[in-house]
């Protein structure tokens, strides 16, 4: 067994359990769109459970490409145990637990939407440090540069700055059509940013 092995033998139940999560929350909203009790979910809450979805699924696809350099050290154990703890709470904000308690799915995003989307600027924050500590501790041989070439890797820089500057923005607009519009854009722009990678 590989020192990522260990890791994930581990945190990859977290990570399952976080995207669990929120399909169970969409489930949840299905189920209750066909109740008897009518409630108005919006875009909102389902735009932001795929946004978290995306994201850690993205992370998880970065992980496996860091597989050489991790070892199994308590450290390590310890980061992953943050980001993938992150993950879990952040999922676990998304959807109420009682769905039929909330008429308006949309005031539940804007009661959570302060930490769900903290979370998720901390967690890719410390994502980001230890990959750069990884690559400055156990750099890698650089890949010949996949079909994309500079201008896919010019692409996929603008796209993180873009997501990072959407996320801080979302943390503050309080408007709900802007809150729709930069959720939306930051799904189409993660999607796109992640297949991109794969040709770089």
């Amino acid at each position: 067994m590989s020192a990522f092995d260990l890791v994930f033998a581990v945190f990859g139940l977290l990570l399952g359990l976080a995207l669990c999560e929120v399909l169970a929350g969409f489930a949840r909203v299905l189920k209750l769109k066909r109740g008897a009790r009518p409630a108005r979910i919006g875009w909102l809450t389902p735009l932001l459970g795929l946004f978290v979805m995306l994201d850690l699924t993205s992370f998880w696809g970065l992980a496996f490409m860091a597989r050489d350099q991790m070892d199994a050290s308590y450290l390590t154990l310890a980061i992953v145990l943050a980001i993938t703890g992150g993950y879990y709470l952040v999922a676990s904000l998304i959807f109420p637990d009682d769905p039929e308690d909330w008429p308006d799915f949309d005031l539940w995003y804007e009661r959570q939407k302060h930490m769900v989307i903290g979370g998720l600027l901390s967690i890719n924050i410390v994502t980001m440090i230890a990959t750069s500590i990884l690559d400055a501790l156990r750099p890698v041989p650089q890949a010949p540069p996949g079909p994309a070439g500079e201008v896919g890797f010019l692409i996929y820089g603008l796209g993180a700055m873009a997501l990072f500057m959407l996320l801080i923005a979302l943390f503050f607009v309080r408007n709900r059509p802007s809150n729709v519009a930069m959720l939306a854009a930051l799904n189409l722009i993660l999607l796109g940013t992640s297949i991109l990678e794969d040709f770089i």
